[in-house]
């Protein structure tokens, strides 16, 4: 199979490595206006939120986060406004952060799909395991003709 820039991808996804053995906590797929398509948690330590509350939460934030990402992005020659909604692929080449006790891991396509993976703190780079389940999305929810694009997946 071919992701998106005809680099090959093997049909098992890569292995992250950690010192710890459960690494996964919560897993996000947001379509490009915010509506939360996918939301599955393994580990999630603290549950303060209802889920509604809970994805607008991490939809805003990172709105925000790759909004200032972009404007502070010195290779970039024009900022424009800060808060002002950019289309899919256009701004920062912002991938992760991490606390000390997560790591959000985010990857965006080129259609506005949004990925979140929120992982161990000690867990590598995720890049290519996001690579991977969007691969699985294009082949199984994408090409599903009983799927409508823009509702939850089930």
């Amino acid at each position: 199979m071919q992701f998106f820039g005809g680099s090959e991808i093997s049909p098992s996804p890569p292995t992250p490595t950690t010192t710890t053995g459960n690494n996964a906590h919560m897993i996000y797929i947001f379509n490009r206006n915010g509506v939360c398509l996918l939301y599955r948690e393994w580990n999630r330590p603290l549950h303060t939120l209802n889920p509604q509350q809970d994805h607008k939460l991490m939809f805003g934030l990172l709105f925000s986060l790759k909004s200032l990402a972009s404007k502070m992005d010195p290779t970039s020659a024009d900022k424009g406004n800060l808060g002002v909604p950019q289309l899919p692929g256009q701004g920062c080449s912002f991938h992760s952060f991490r606390t000390n006790t997560y790591k959000l891991s985010f990857m965006e396509t080129p259609s506005g799909i949004k990925f979140i993976l929120v992982t161990n703190p000690r867990t590598s780079d995720l890049r290519e395991t996001l690579k991977y389940i969007y691969n699985l999305y294009v082949e199984y929810v994408a090409k599903n003709p009983l799927y409508t694009p823009g509702t939850p997946m089930r």
